[in-house]
């Protein structure tokens, strides 16, 4: 119970963060190009990381056997993931961008179906089928150029690994530090994104760079959407079961719309209230579904307890030395 409650808190949080970084993103692409911007994110993310687990004196050795899966991680969902994601809303329009995206959830539930052999529930079929529906309603499906053929196909990339990494996160020892977990995946991805950054570097105008609102949008993208964000999901995600977590995801674009609607004046129809109710129910259905697994896993639990007791209880009478006195 108590899990279902913090893990659901922490990925609400998190898919509301990324809904909100759309705001942002919109504004500081327009002086640092897609590909630059992960790769600073990602440093600006790393410093940060590195400062909490340093400051909270985390335990920063790896078993050997679990270096290959951070790194699959780290390559699959920080640097595959999230590039494809940002070179398909680039290529395509946002609303295409959106739509394939809240596929993410279907592709968690699929992936743990088989890799961790969690069980496909009817109410978690509906719960996904319920907040994609409400995100269709939301973003719609009108006027979608699907001429940018190569951008739909990054866009599904960048949806089906996100839903890999995300399941495979699940396969590391909860003993991990997600503040470790992640620092390491980050460093990682980083790394790997480098020698394709690095000759681009140069052509950035450090002038727009180092206005106020250019450079604070960075520190934002880096510590809170990507350092905080990132330690949110795969906090959430060890504490539920990974096909359940993902439909938490659907937040990003209510949230999204929301803050498009408060801060760049965009408008909001009766449609977004409508998918708005769909998402949340959707929510509400997984975060039932998890508390009755919990019900029922320690209702098991306590009637094992209860049957060895009453068999170790038989076990000690039958070995009891028979007293022949009462019969004298």
């Amino acid at each position: 119970m108590k899990n279902t409650i913090f893990g659901s808190i922490f990925l609400i949080i998190a898919s509301s963060i990324w809904g909100g970084m759309y705001v942002v993103v919109k504004v500081v692409v327009d002086v640092i190009p897609p590909f630059e911007l992960v790769w600073l994110r990602y440093l600006v993310a790393i410093v940060a990381l590195a400062f909490i687990g340093f400051v909270s004196k985390q335990k920063w050795k790896i078993k050997r056997e679990h270096w290959g899966l951070i790194i699959t991680i780290s390559i699959v969902g920080y640097a595959i993931s999230i590039v494809t994601q940002e070179t398909g809303t680039m290529l395509s329009s946002a609303q295409m961008g959106a739509i394939i995206t809240a596929t993410t959830p279907a592709f968690m539930v699929v992936f743990a179906s088989f890799i961790l052999k969690e069980r496909l529930t009817f109410k978690k079929a509906i719960s996904v089928s319920l907040a994609t529906i409400g995100v269709i309603i939301i973003v719609g499906i009108d006027n979608i150029d699907m001429s940018s053929l190569l951008g739909g196909i990054s866009l599904i990339i960048a949806a089906l690994t996100w839903a890999l990494m995300s399941v495979l996160i699940k396969r590391l020892p909860s003993g991990y530090s997600q503040i470790v977990v992640t620092t390491y995946a980050t460093l990682i991805a980083f790394v790997v994104l480098t020698p394709f950054v690095i000759t681009r570097l140069p052509k950035l105008n450090i002038n727009e760079i180092t206005n106020p609102t250019i450079w604070g949008g960075l520190l934002y993208l880096g510590i809170v959407s990507t350092a905080i964000a990132f330690l949110l999901w795969n906090r959430g995600l060890q504490m539920l079961n990974a096909s359940s977590g993902g439909i938490f995801f659907f937040f990003q674009p209510v949230v999204g719309t929301l803050l498009g609607w408060l801060i760049l004046g965009e408008t909001i129809s009766i449609t977004f209230w409508i998918g708005s109710f769909l998402i949340f129910l959707g929510v509400l259905i997984v975060i039932k579904d998890n508390q009755g697994d919990h019900n029922d896993s320690n209702s098991n639990k306590s009637k094992y307890v209860k049957e060895n007791t009453q068999i170790q209880i038989k076990e000690e009478i039958m070995m009891e030395p028979f007293d022949d006195t009462i019969f004298k």
